[in-house]
């Protein structure tokens, strides 16, 4: 049976959280991520972010059980027991999930607010797909003790990782194409929300065998809240985009490259389920494609200015080629 449970912790670990980065990714209205540069976030996360967060969590709690908690009396057990969960493991895990932002940040299409958040997401479920099957094996030997885990770890933990590097993608793409204090400003402050977020997870778990209260139940009942305010921030980064998309595109139908009220259309995910943008005879999909990465591209060029490569400014004037090509294919009525 164990060695059944142990096979069964591989299935368990990967598979829910391929389908959780699926889910994010799609939910994308506008512009998709390039899926392989999703997937290798999601294995930094799984692999990368792991092989630097789990010697620094091993040393900090070595550091606590050797020198801290000697030294600290009647809370030795205490510290021992709540400083690696609740500081040294939000200290160490999220920046190690954030750093292949960096990567992300230097590509030809770097994030905003949006696609920084799928990143963050993506580097948080691989990171919780490695955890999960590292817990999820060395519970093999029991089949109640197995199943619960499966279901905590799956739907709560999981979903704290996702979240809290979400929230730091979201920042950290926030501040990229803006000025470096900007920039440094927002990834910190990001940073500082993903670790509160982990930190308000782990440290009642933590604190619930030295407590007369269920903290345990307390933080099962809190997590929905902080799954309301990573949504909330989901819909920012998505109101951000639609904004965005209708400034930069009625540019475009100002200057009569784009038929009017076409704008509208594009930036409203929701309008575009029952009016199809694009004038009759063109292919809805195509069109709306290459409208939002022309009106991405000229965002990030106004946000960079004389900072912008020079590609940035080819880039817009092949997306306006394409868009005049696409609508140049349309039947003609009469």
């Amino acid at each position: 049976m164990e060695l059944v449970l142990v096979a069964l912790s591989t299935v368990l670990a990967i598979v829910p959280m391929v389908f959780f980065l699926a889910v994010v990714w799609l939910s994308d209205r506008y512009d998709r991520e390039p899926l392989w540069l999703v997937v290798l976030t999601f294995l930094w996360g799984a692999i990368g972010a792991v092989f630097i967060a789990l010697p620094l969590n091993t040393g900090f709690q070595m550091l606590v059980s050797g020198v801290i908690a000697p030294v600290s009396g009647d809370a030795s057990g205490f510290l021992e027991h709540f400083l690696g969960p609740a500081v040294g493991a939000p200290l160490f895990e999220e920046p190690a999930k954030a750093m292949f932002l960096l990567f992300v940040a230097w590509n030809r299409r770097p994030p905003d607010m949006s696609s920084g958040f799928v990143y963050g997401a993506a580097a948080g479920l691989g990171f919780a797909m490695t955890e999960n099957f590292m817990y999820f094996s060395s519970v093999a030997g029991d089949l109640a003790t197995f199943a619960s885990t499966v279901a905590i770890r799956t739907f709560y933990c999981a979903a704290l990782h996702a979240m809290a590097s979400s929230v730091v993608g979201a920042a950290f793409g926030f501040g990229r194409l803006r000025s470096w204090p900007v920039w440094i400003v927002s990834t910190g402050l990001g940073l500082a929300a993903a670790m509160v977020l982990h930190a308000l997870w782990n440290g009642p778990l933590a604190l619930d065998d030295f407590s007369a209260a269920d903290l345990t139940t307390l933080v099962f009942f809190m997590l929905p809240v902080e799954v309301l305010f990573v949504l909330f921030i989901w819909q920012l980064c998505l109101f951000d985009d639609a904004l965005s998309i209708r400034r930069e595109l009625q540019e475009e139908e100002d200057a009569g490259l784009l038929p009017r009220d076409q704008s509208w259309k594009i930036a409203s995910w929701w309008r575009r389920l029952f009016v199809a943008a694009g004038p009759p005879g063109v292919d809805p999909h195509r069109f709306v494609r290459t409208a939002t990465a022309l009106a991405r591209r000229k965002r990030q060029l106004a946000l960079l200015g004389t900072r912008a490569p020079d590609f940035y400014r080819d880039d817009v004037r092949r997306l306006r080629r394409q868009l005049q090509m696409i609508l140049a294919a349309a039947p003609t009525s009469g």
